[in-house]
This record gives structure tokens, C-alpha cells and sequence, in this order.
């Protein structure tokens, strides 16, 4: 069976883009030997990508190619209008036998790219088999969090810790 990665970035208080959906301050830590923070291994350990609709409004955002075009990408979204379009194909059925059912065909792991909404879903519906958390050395204060507040008690193990000489911390936990 497929494992569903949740491979993200967070500031120091939880927070996965500022209160305006912002990632800019993502960039604004110096990283003076390019340090991936294990996002090459990552992605080359995973085919498919899922996200929520306004990420995936962000990504197109960045003013460069789609990012992840050698890969499938699904976006979630309540507009049952969109079906595809040349980088993703939209789901508007329930997210959770959607996920269940892509777990099990053939494959490679899945990112779960974010929001906070979706990772929210995943996570209570027991989806969720491993966390890779970036830790930036930044608070906002006000954002968008992780998990949004409607969260159920889990419990992972730390796997994998490191401590980046820019003062990131990366976490790995599994089921």
C-alpha cells in the first residue's frame, strides 16, 4: 500500500503561510549553502501530489513552470465545475475515499502538499502514515496553521530529527 507524506514547512508557531496566504518569509531565511532540507529525497520518492485548490492557486502563483508536472497531482476543491485542466486533475468527491482508494492502486508515496484544511481531513481520517515538518525559524504571529483547529488526538513517532546550520529544524514522524 501507498504512504501518504505530509512534507512541509512551518514557522516556529505552526503556521503554514501568514495571514494573508503568504509564503514569502519561506525565502527571507538566509541559506548560504542551498540546503534542500531533504526535498530532493522526498521527491523522488513519491508519483502523485494532492493538495487543496488554493494552494494549488499559490503554486501557479510563483510565476514559473508547474512545479510538479512529472507527477500526478489532484487538487481538492467544492467547485464540482472543474475537472482538469494541464497540470492537475480536480476532485470534488469525498477527499477521504478518494485517498483510501488511490492508496492502494501501484505506485510510489503520495505528498500531501497542504492546506491546512486537507491535512486536517487526512490526518483525523487516519491517512497520514508520515510527516516530514521543516521548522523555520520565524513566528508570524497570525496565519494559516497546520492543522486546523477541529483536529483529533494522534499519535506518531519521531523517526528522524536534524538541526540545519541555518537554524531549521527538520522532524520526521511516522504511524
Amino acid at each position: 500500500m501507498r504512504k501518504v507524506k505530509l512534507y512541509i514547512a512551518v514557522s516556529i508557531d505552526g503556521l503554514i503561510a501568514d495571514k494573508d496566504g503568504g509564503i514569502d518569509w519561506l525565502n527571507a531565511l538566509p541559506n548560504p549553502d542551498n540546503l534542500d532540507y531533504g526535498y530532493f529525497e522526498m521527491y523522488n520518492s513519491i508519483d502523485a501530489t494532492l493538495m487543496g485548490n488554493i494552494t494549488y492557486q499559490q503554486v501557479l502563483g510563483f510565476d514559473i513552470p508547474f512545479p510538479y508536472s512529472d507527477k500526478q497531482n489532484f487538487v481538492f476543491t467544492r467547485n464540482q465545475s472543474l475537472t482538469k485542466d494541464e497540470n492537475v486533475t480536480y476532485i470534488s468527491d469525498d477527499i477521504v475515499n478518494f485517498v483510501n482508494d488511490l492508496k492502494v492502486k501501484e505506485g510510489k508515496s503520495i505528498w500531501l502538499i497542504g492546506g491546512g484544511k486537507i491535512n486536517t481531513i487526512l490526518l483525523n481520517a487516519n491517512l497520514i502514515d508520515e510527516m516530514i515538518i521543516t521548522y523555520i525559524p520565524t513566528v508570524l504571529g497570525e496565519g494559516i496553521p497546520l492543522f486546523t483547529s477541529d483536529l483529533q488526538l494522534k499519535s506518531f513517532r519521531l523517526l528522524k530529527s536534524e538541526i540545519h546550520n541555518t537554524g531549521v529544524v527538520s522532524l520526521t514522524y511516522v504511524k
